[in-house]
């Protein structure tokens, strides 16, 4: 097939994704272009990795929105020992501030993860999106909490020590080539400690050029709502709702 056949069959695929396709070769290897392009985007993911999140600039930014804590997890050796012990960031480490709530309602972790840049460009669209829908669904806004070398599993104890019905973890997901500040939202109702994450609802690639933070703000809304009908999140969750879908027919 020649060159200029390949290249228009492969335009629309290359059009449609980030992902890396139809690179071409230049001998045993890639071409200058794609060889620079897969460099910078590595540089990227490694940057995004080792980043640190900028508490103080986002509580700023998200003040106006309801009562904002600050919590760590149990690292000693910061950023180096999160990315080297992968059990670790789970639990909470003393010296938490979070606010003081009401029981029942719905708090929301931001979390740094595994990308800080996540967090930095897409977190508070997402809370300015979700927040102001929680009335609407019958739930109140327990508190944010924005953590530090945190796990998703942070959540369930600071959601059990808030007195919160649910928890929604905004956390930075691990970087790809193509996407270095992409934002997982982690959804879970009736967390505890030790909850395994077949209980837990995931809506991940929130970030520009993925699912628009708006959008994702409405998902995670709809799974809240579907969440307190159901008194279940993840896997017990769809089981609930087939009987309830049985049930009705």
């Amino acid at each position: 097939m020649s060159k200029g056949r390949t290249e228009a069959l492969l335009s629309p695929l290359k059009a449609a994704t980030e992902a890396r396709i139809g690179m071409g070769r230049s001998g045993a290897g890639l071409p200058t272009r794609a060889g620079l392009s897969f460099a910078l985007d590595h540089a990227r993911a490694k940057e995004a990795v080792w980043s640190e999140l900028d508490r103080e600039a986002l509580q700023e930014s998200i003040a106006d929105l309801g009562p904002v804590g600050l919590a760590d997890s149990q690292i000693s050796e910061g950023r180096a020992e999160y990315l080297r012990r992968p059990d670790l960031g789970r639990l909470l480490a003393p010296g938490a501030e979070l606010p003081d709530a009401s029981p029942g309602g719905i708090c929301i972790v931001v979390a740094d993860g595994l990308s800080a840049m996540a967090v930095k460009f897409n977190a508070a669209a997402v809370l300015r999106s979700l927040v102001p829908l929680l009335p609407g669904i019958g739930m109140d806004l327990s508190g944010i909490v924005l953590a530090r070398q945190a796990r998703v599993a942070l959540g369930d104890e600071v959601a059990v020590k808030m007195r919160a019905a649910g928890v929604v973890v905004l956390i930075g997901e691990r970087p790809g080539l193509s996407s270095a500040d992409s934002l997982g939202a982690y959804v879970t109702w009736n967390p505890h400690a030790g909850m395994p994450n077949a209980d837990r609802n995931c809506i991940s690639n929130i970030r520009a050029g993925g699912l628009d933070p708006a959008d994702a703000a409405r998902q995670i809304a709809g799974l809240l709502r579907t969440m307190k009908r159901v008194d279940a999140s993840g896997l017990e969750m769809k089981t609930r709702l087939t009987a309830l879908t049985k049930a009705d027919g």
